[in-house]
């Protein structure tokens, strides 16, 4: 058992599945950075401040699951090489068209919805409440901002 009274293997698995997590979010945080500061077009204001919410709830949960990460004993991924060839999100450079960024974060959400799902199960069947409870947590939301973006893009 760890320090937390969760088993030691069971949990080395869930910090690399929370690793992976871990660089797709901050390739989805990059790429709407690279959104917001690009954009252009008739839905610029209105866009320009979504990808700052975007982001902003990006980098705190980047935060989260890091320190998610190190409460399991795990190590978490810090560096551009180890996030660029864990991460699951495709790097977006030097898009200016708001629905095709809007698609590029639809998309990511999506995956990283299916990747928390995947941690969740884990997490739930070792007792792991903490990480259970962070990823149900992170599902609710993206699955409603999943909802605003697909009625915006309609």
């Amino acid at each position: 058992m760890n320090s937390i009274g969760l088993p030691k293997q069971e949990t080395v698995q869930i910090t690399k599945k929370m690793n992976t997590l871990l660089a797709s979010y901050s390739g989805l945080y990059m790429n709407n950075r690279g959104f917001d500061w690009n954009l252009k077009g008739k839905e610029f204001f209105e866009l320009h401040l979504k990808f700052r919410e975007v982001y902003d709830a990006l980098i705190l949960r980047i935060d989260e699951i890091a320190e998610r990460i190190l409460t399991l004993e795990g190590i978490p991924v810090h560096s551009f090489t180890e996030n660029l060839k864990l991460s699951e999100i495709k790097e977006e450079t030097n898009i200016t068209n708001g629905t095709v960024a809007l698609n590029s974060v639809l998309d990511g959400y999506k995956k990283v919805v299916g990747m928390q799902r995947i941690i969740l199960e884990m997490a739930t069947d070792i007792g792991d409440e903490g990480t259970a409870s962070l990823m149900s947590d992170y599902i609710t939301l993206q699955e409603k901002e999943i909802w605003m973006f697909r009625a915006y893009l309609a």
